[in-house]
């Protein structure tokens, strides 16, 4: 479920720039939501990229980009030293490992050669500086991820997934792979149900490492061990380092002196320790995260200069900032960027490479001095230009919620300089609900948020409990309420913003993908009267049947969410959309990938059927060939279309662009 709406987890960069300045005469006066937009559906699929995994080769630059015009292809790029870039892999290969299904971690790389998983037969490759891959290793039903160098030992050691031929669960081990001769692959470590971010000691003679059990989530509890290799290359003198079943373990790292360096939320924060000779102390104590939900492989959100200094990208409130820490003293140095959203951090000699994301610019490449604070952007998310009077800017808010609590969120108000709304008449709302459900919301430049607002929508991206970024308790919210904080939050927000006079009470839309897809189904379901319509894409309609038909990462998250399955069967069934339609007073929208694997299609199914059934207006997009969260350019076009086309029909204004009609079942009987 981790992927999230598709206006935050889509890849919507774009490479068509835009001219365009804002109109020298007064507004023109139109209804809300029909107003002329330059930022397309076109444009915003046309050359997009989602850029992933960041790795470092000395001064080189890695990362992997996914390319939406090559029907979602991922390919390893690399920027040399001198400033060159490179496309790595060629057209046939697709870097991408299907382990945990969500992947990351997909590839490593040493000395100019990078090690990767090729997506169609997930077994690994070796990619040459120059030349094609060459096959490396794999195994029939196995695929690997989170892999690192042993260099003393001549191999790589990964996390491996063997899928058994007789559908039983995946068997998941910590195995080392032979870089010369057979390529030899043994295992290294077994018996948890998961593994994760092995890594190497500077002398090589010691391995860290994270493992969890069911029903654990990564971000429930790891446990953070370390080893030593015995003259056989086997981990022996295993110790407990921290973490277990109510500790959360993130990113374990060692440091140049040798002290392993780790984040763990025992504070209530995901927090920087050191452990060395049996000894764990606490570098920095702060209400900050420096760790966030590990739902992919190889997530950074710090490393070392070779001084031992850390640089670090700590999230408070929602928003992440650049830092240095001296890890002798901890003091804390503040490092000036733009950028509010800061991912895949990776520290080299004297600079950062990271993912960032600005108000001003989606999440892109970027490449900061350290000392100086200069950065380049290497590779841009969205190259889209667009006037800055066309843009919506997020507004921060905190608003009541049920309890006596605090939610949060970003609002972006309608706005486009052409136009203006009739006098009497505030904009639609539509209320973002993202997946997970602990990833967040962040005020990240998105073009496709722009893309609602600047035809005359009102947006609020919400960050519910359970929402990352705020600290243990506030991601804790969810535990057994799933389904009702945030809900109950989505909800909130959209009053907050009436009982403000900012939105129309009365065309109230909410949206979602995977978790956020059930937040919508649920709100429809169980918060009846509230909104007039739900777009769900890939969203959960029946919790039993997700309970039953899901994979092995996620297959006991709902213990947590929910509760114990099948003892909690009924909670399961009071909670389910599916099973409240006769309460659906809205219209409906479903979005499927007919290859997710994560929310199968039969979720989306169930509840199209159900809906129409009961003879509200409902609709149904599928498409072959996607899986969990659009890939392919033409997905993510045909998707933006059909739900502007719907909310046009169900909110009785005409779009001003030219949309492929969607076939809307009982609409005339409204």
């Amino acid at each position: 479920m981790r992927v999230g709406s598709l206006l935050r987890q889509l890849p919507l960069p774009l490479l068509a720039v835009l001219a365009m300045s804002s109109a020298a005469a007064a507004p023109k006066i139109a209804p809300y939501g029909s107003w002329t937009s330059p930022i397309t559906p076109d444009a915003i699929v046309a050359d997009s990229l989602k850029l992933g995994q960041v790795a470092l080769d000395g001064d080189a630059i890695y990362w992997v980009e996914g390319r939406p015009a090559e029907g979602g292809r991922n390919v390893l790029m690399r920027r040399r030293a001198d400033g060159q870039f490179d496309d790595m892999t060629p057209a046939g290969f697709n870097v991408r490992t299907g382990a945990h299904e969500y992947g990351g971690g997909s590839f490593t790389v040493a000395g100019d050669i990078a090690y990767f998983a090729n997506f169609k037969d997930q077994a690994l490759y070796l990619q040459p500086p120059d030349g094609p891959p060459q096959a490396f290793a794999g195994e029939p039903g196995a695929r690997f991820a989170d892999a690192v160098i042993d260099a003393p030992r001549a191999r790589l050691i990964a996390v491996r997934e063997a899928h058994p031929a007789d559908a039983s669960e995946p068997v998941n081990t910590l195995v080392a792979i032979g870089l010369e001769g057979e390529h030899t692959i043994r295992t290294l470590a077994s018996g948890a149900d998961f593994y994760s971010s092995p890594k190497l000691s500077p002398d090589g003679r010691q391995i860290a490492w994270l493992s969890w059990r069911h029903p654990n989530m990564p971000w429930d509890g790891t446990t953070l061990s370390v080893g030593r290799f015995d003259d056989d290359g086997f981990i022996t003198g295993i110790v407990t380092v921290a973490g277990g079943t109510d500790e959360s373990v993130f990113q374990p790292m060692w440091a140049p002196d040798g002290e392993l360096v780790f984040a763990s939320d025992r504070s209530g924060w995901w927090n920087l320790h050191g452990w060395r000779d049996g000894k764990t102390r606490l570098i920095l104590k702060a209400e900050a995260e420096f760790g966030e939900p590990q739902w992919e492989f190889g997530m950074s959100r710090y490393g070392f200069l070779p001084d031992g200094t850390i640089i670090a990208a700590p999230i408070r409130n929602g928003i992440a900032s650049l830092v240095a820490i001296d890890t002798k003293t901890g003091k804390l140095r503040d490092i000036a960027t733009p950028f509010r959203e800061i991912k895949e951090l990776r520290v080299g000699n004297g600079f950062v490479a990271f993912l960032g994301g600005s108000a001003a610019d989606a999440r892109s490449l970027v490449r900061l001095d350290v000392k100086t604070g200069a950065f380049e952007i290497l590779r841009r998310g969205s190259s889209l230009k667009v006037d800055p009077a066309y843009l919506s800017s997020a507004q921060p808010i905190a608003f009541p919620t049920t309890a006596d609590q605090t939610a949060h969120a970003f609002f972006y108000p309608a706005r486009n300089p052409a136009f203006t709304g009739p006098k009497h008449e505030k904009p639609p709302l539509i209320v973002l609900s993202h997946g997970g459900p602990t990833s967040q919301a962040t005020s990240t430049f998105n073009p496709s948020i722009q893309f609602w607002t600047s035809r005359g929508f009102a947006v609020v991206d919400v960050n519910y409990g359970g929402s990352s970024g705020y600290g243990r308790d506030y991601r804790r919210r969810l535990n057994g309420n799933w389904g009702v904080v945030d809900i109950d939050d989505c909800v909130n927000a959209a009053r907050y913003l009436v009982a403000q006079g900012l939105v129309d009470g009365q065309r109230l839309a909410i949206r979602g993908g995977s978790a956020g897809g059930y937040t919508t189904l649920g709100a429809l379901a169980f918060r009846p009267g509230v909104f007039k319509a739900g777009a769900s894409y890939y969203g959960v309609g029946d919790l039993e049947v997700l309970a039953r038909d899901t994979h092995k990462f996620e297959s006991r998250y709902l213990d947590s969410l929910i509760g114990p399955y099948p003892a909690a069967k009924a909670l399961y069934r009071a909670r389910s959309p599916v099973h409240a339609v006769a309460q659906i007073d809205s219209a409906v929208i479903l979005f499927q990938g007919l290859d997710d694997k994560v929310v199968p299609p039969n979720q989306s199914q169930l509840m199209f059927d159900a809906v129409k059934q009961r003879g509200r207006p409902v609709a149904y997009v599928s498409f072959e060939g996607e899986g969990h969260g659009f890939r392919a350019a033409a997905a993510i076009k045909r998707s933006l279309e059909a739900e502007l086309y719907f909310y046009g029909r169900v909110f009785g204004f005409a779009p001003a662009d030219r949309l492929e009609p969607v076939v809307i079942d009982n609409l005339a009987e409204e």
